[in-house]
Order: C-alpha cells, then structure tokens, then sequence
C-alpha cells in the first residue's frame, strides 16, 4: 500500500483548481485515497489494516505534496487519526473497522472544544469543533472535549488536568481531556474553511448534540499509556509523531515548488535570448533552496526512521520535535525566497509556485510546528537528561 500514487496524482492535477475554488476535497480524489490505502495505513493488522511505518507515510505523503499540498494533508491525517482511534477499547474498535478497515477518520482533538457529561452507560457530547480537515468524505469524527473523571470533585478553585476554570471557588468537579468517536452522519458539518492556502483540506466546522457510548471514548491520557504486543506504530508516544505528520505535506510542497520554478525559469526568456536560469543569481536561489529542502527531508527521514525503530526516551521525542520544526523551517524559508524570485508568474493565484507557497505558509502555523515550543522541549529534556546523567555518576 501507499507505493502506487499514479491515479491519485492525476486527479489532484486535474482538480487543483476546483480544491481551491471548493474549499475542500472531490469526492473521487478522497475515494482515491481509501483505495491507495491512507485510511488503514495505521489500522491494527486484526482488523485487515496495515500497522505500517511513519516512513512510508513520510515518503507517500510528500509525493502527493509535490502535486497538492492539501491532497497529501487530508492522506497524512486520514493515515494518523486512524492511529489515534486504535486507543479505542476493542468493542469500539470493532464497530469502527470491524466491516470496513478503509473508514476515514477525521478528527478535531486539540484544544478540546466541546463539552462531555456522564449520562448512564455513556455521554452526552455537545459542542463546536473547528478545523475537522477531510470531515465531508469522513466516516467516523473524533472530538475532544472536557468531560468529568471517575471522581467527583477535587478540592481547590482550579480544575484538574488543566480543564476550564469554575466561575467561581470551592469543590470543582475534576475533569479530564476525553476524546469521542462519532458517526460522521451523526454530526453537522459548517462551511467555515475559506483560507489562503490549504484550501482543500475542507478544514470545516462540526457541530454535535448526539450520545456516545463508553466503548467509543478514550482519554489523552491513554495515548500515553504503553499496550502490549502492539505493533511498533501503536507503541511509540504521540509527542514523537505528531509534528512528523504535519510536517510531511510541507517537505513535498517545498520539493514541488523547487521544480516547478526551476522549469519555469529555464522557460523565462530574456530581451538578449537567454533563459532566466542561465544567471547567476537565479542559480544562487536553486543552490540554496535545493540545499535547505535536501536537508530537511534528511532531518525529516531521520526523524520517521527514529519513530520506526530507535528505543523511546524523553531525549528522542525533543530531538524528533527540534528537527522537524527546523526542517520545516529550513522548507519556509526556501519556498519564500522562491516565490521572491519567481517574477511575475507567480502573481496569478492559479499557478502552482504561488499555491505551494500559500500551502506551506498556511502549514507553517500548526502548532505542532512551532520552533519556539520544539526548541524550549528540546532545551528541557537535554538538560534534564544531563541532570539525570549527573546524579547517577555521584
């Protein structure tokens, strides 16, 4: 799965402008995603998925990337929020792949938005969710929200788990980050996504008045819990992964649009004859921009391989985070000084040099690829890693 991308590609080529224009995915560019095998690429192998490797979803999703960013970010998400349901307990597992292990899984999970109360053997969700991309050719939402923990009050004016804040002091009841599977039909989707770039993700709205059963719900807590004799990508703690998901559209959007300049400047003829890419300064700008990508596929395949295989510690989730948050901006600032050196073709909103460019600047904004935020963990964990180091020599 994920290797044969040819007829995916074609149709994101094809329907480059109507994504742009729609806001969201065709609905044949998503089915041509369920058959590539995005949806199952992280689906537990006992119920027909794959329980594949973050390099092979780092290398299929660039390829896509390279065509249409917002292609590759619905692939990469459909792939990653298929992982994040396999924390499901097994009955609502069940109900998710039991009969279907290609079900496309959108999800809104961070910040929870929403709000969650117990009501006999389930919960009453009810709420907004924004930025829910692909949830118009989903099956299944996943949505987070405030929900109440086994017990019933903590002492104190500020809730657990960092949940909202009481209006006014004494017991407050504990809360806790609670993540829900809902039925796509079960939710109401809200056209709320009009963005300069990903605009075909349909990162729309969802609202939900709608009950949902124990077996459907999990806590962010369990993420982090270990799960024996799970496969390799249902082990690894979600910090290690998570920027590498988003981080991946950006890495082929950035390869895309150095080729496409570069073509485009060896067509720019100039008053004397020449080709724009025969100067020396628009060869400068190849030079460097094709080193800095070259790099951050370096840093990004490094980081996939270390989530695939390396032994997990609280040194190598920072060091996942530093590298993809500078390989992410080593792929910003190339796509940048591309479009500056472009000339006026790049103007038109439909050339495909200005629709990667707007992509990785939208991109760029998730905060999971903040560098502040991955060089203060990295900071962090090195030195408490030399603190640990130090007090086991004394």
């Amino acid at each position: 799965m994920l290797s044969d991308l040819d007829r995916t590609l074609d149709i994101a080529r094809a329907d480059s402008a109507l994504l742009d224009e729609s806001c969201r995915l065709t609905d044949r560019l998503a089915d041509s995603l369920v058959v590539d095998g995005f949806p199952r690429h992280f689906v537990p192998e006992r119920w027909g998925g794959c329980a594949g490797t973050f390099t092979a979803l780092l290398d299929a999703v660039s390829v896509l990337a390279e065509t249409c960013a917002s292609t590759a970010w619905c692939a990469a998400l459909y792939a990653a929020h298929g992982r994040l349901a396999s924390y499901l307990p097994e009955a609502g597992q069940r109900e998710l792949w039991g009969s279907n292990p290609d079900a496309c899984v959108a999800a809104s999970v961070v910040p929870p938005q929403g709000n969650a109360e117990r009501t006999g053997e389930g919960w009453k969700l009810t709420g907004k969710w924004t930025m829910a991309s692909g949830v118009d050719q989903a099956d299944w939402v996943l949505l987070a929200a405030w929900a109440p923990t086994a017990d019933d009050a903590v002492a104190g004016g500020a809730p657990a788990s960092g949940g909202p804040a009481p209006a006014s002091g004494g017991p407050v009841p504990a809360r806790e980050h609670r993540i829900f599977a809902v039925r796509r039909s079960d939710v109401k989707v809200v056209d709320t996504w009009h963005p300069v770039g990903l605009r075909g993700t349909g990162s729309n709205t969802v609202g939900a008045d709608v009950f949902v059963p124990d077996h459907l719900t999990f806590t962010l807590r369990d993420l982090s819990q270990v799960k024996p004799h799970a496969a390799r990508c249902h082990t690894v703690p979600f910090p290690l992964v998570a920027s590498l998901i988003f981080a991946a559209p950006v890495l082929g959007a950035a390869e895309g649009a150095l080729r496409t300049w570069w073509i485009q400047q060896t067509e720019r003829i100039r008053p004397d004859g020449s080709t724009a890419a025969e100067q020396p300064a628009q060869q400068q700008v190849l030079a460097r921009t094709a080193a800095h990508i070259q790099a951050a596929r370096l840093l990004m395949e490094r980081a996939a391989q270390r989530a695939d295989h390396a032994p997990v510690t609280p040194v190598l989730v920072a060091e996942n985070q530093r590298d993809v948050a500078v390989a992410v901006e080593l792929c910003g600032s190339a796509a940048d000084e591309l479009f500056q050196a472009a000339g006026q073709r790049a103007l038109d909103e439909s050339d495909p040099l200005q629709r990667a460019w707007r992509d990785i600047t939208v991109a760029r904004t998730h905060g999971t690829l903040n560098f502040a935020a991955a060089a203060a963990s990295y900071a962090g964990a090195s030195l408490n890693a030399r603190a640990l180091a130090t007090d086991g020599a004394r």
